[in-house]
């Protein structure tokens, strides 16, 4: 087992910079694409034996240092009680959303061996062939929130935001069945095989820092004080974090993911007791072979003063991103972070 993701987790000193990617399993394969052809998103989440598959394909092709398991965030919340679909090129959609205490009190905190025996079986099949760490993940709970709100993605997160200012009632039972969901969630993941988890806080930069002290940072936090029993690694990443990552800092994870929107030497600053992940935008990944090189190089050398770096995107991989282009990324930087 090739544990060099595991020991930068710790903080220790490894041989080189381990790297994965975020949404490493996806789109742009052709050998996930090939897959996908024959089922539909959600199928494919709940196939375990298709599930596993793809998400081995980017460790065969492309040589990272983890896995990620192969799943979606609205997984579990499609369990607590509201209908999901998901609508190629308009993403996932939720038909009954969250807007009252009434839609709020119908909903339940998840059992994940009856609920969700399909992820639990695809991590048990992938722990006992990976050569790599295994990460499970959940989305935090304040983007899960926004996602049972709003009914779908939101550029401006009005109606959550609505719920927040004008019913602080509503929103703090609400988020603490998600939080309590995501707990039963990721401890069964980490009891099934898991070896680190991450927390998905991709739209917690859509808050104000003092909204987001108040209403999103309680319950991450919550959500990582209760899974640091399981002794497993935690990463909390949160997107656009560059007003509020001194804040997300003290939620108690073991590694902190940040985006592209700040300069790894400030992130380094913020999260001075972390080991640290990310941060390359994953636009970079469309140029050529020198500027990749030059950017990750940049990333590379103003990480080093952190307790320890992952490399990683500040963000999910894009469905039109050349594979070869990634196989480079990891290539330059195992080769340029040897020791």
């Amino acid at each position: 087992m090739n544990n060099t993701f595991i020991y930068a987790c710790a903080g220790m000193k490894t041989d080189y910079t381990p790297v994965w990617i975020m949404r490493q399993a996806g789109r742009y394969l052709p050998e996930y694409r090939k897959i996908r052809a024959k089922v539909d998103f959600l199928t494919l989440c709940k196939t375990p034996e298709l599930a596993a598959e793809v998400t081995v394909q980017p460790v065969d092709i492309l040589g990272v240092d983890a896995a990620i398991l192969f799943s979606d965030i609205l997984i579990p919340i499609e369990k607590m009680g509201l209908k999901l679909k998901f609508y190629e090129k308009k993403g996932p959609k939720f038909s009954n959303p969250v807007r009252t205490q009434k839609d709020a009190d119908r909903l339940k905190i998840i059992n994940p061996d009856e609920d969700v025996p399909y992820v639990l079986e695809t991590i048990r099949i992938l722990c006992r062939g990976l050569k790599v760490p295994l990460i499970g993940f959940s989305g935090a709970p304040f983007t899960a929130a926004t996602y049972m709100i709003e009914g779908g993605s939101s550029k401006n997160f009005l109606e959550t935001k609505r719920i927040i200012y004008n019913d602080p009632q509503l929103y703090q039972s609400l988020m603490e069945k998600i939080a309590e969901t995501t707990i039963a969630y990721l401890s069964a993941q980490i009891k099934a095989g898991a070896q680190a988890v991450q927390l998905f806080d991709s739209w917690a930069g859509a808050l104000s820092p003092s909204d987001y002290e108040t209403a999103a940072f309680p319950y991450a936090k919550k959500v990582i004080e209760a899974l640091k029993p399981l002794s497993v690694p935690i990463i909390y990443f949160v997107n656009d974090c560059a007003g509020i990552l001194s804040i997300a800092s003290e939620a108690g994870a073991d590694v902190m993911g940040v985006d592209w929107r700040i300069d790894m030497s400030e992130a380094v600053i913020k999260t001075h007791r972390h080991t640290i992940q990310g941060n390359l935008d994953p636009c970079v990944l469309f140029s050529t072979k020198g500027h990749i090189k030059e950017t990750a190089l940049e990333i590379l050398k103003k990480a080093k003063a952190a307790r320890a770096h992952i490399f990683n995107l500040g963000h999910g991989i894009l469905p039109e991103t050349p594979p070869e282009n990634v196989k480079t990324l990891v290539e330059i930087v195992h080769e340029a972070s040897a020791i």
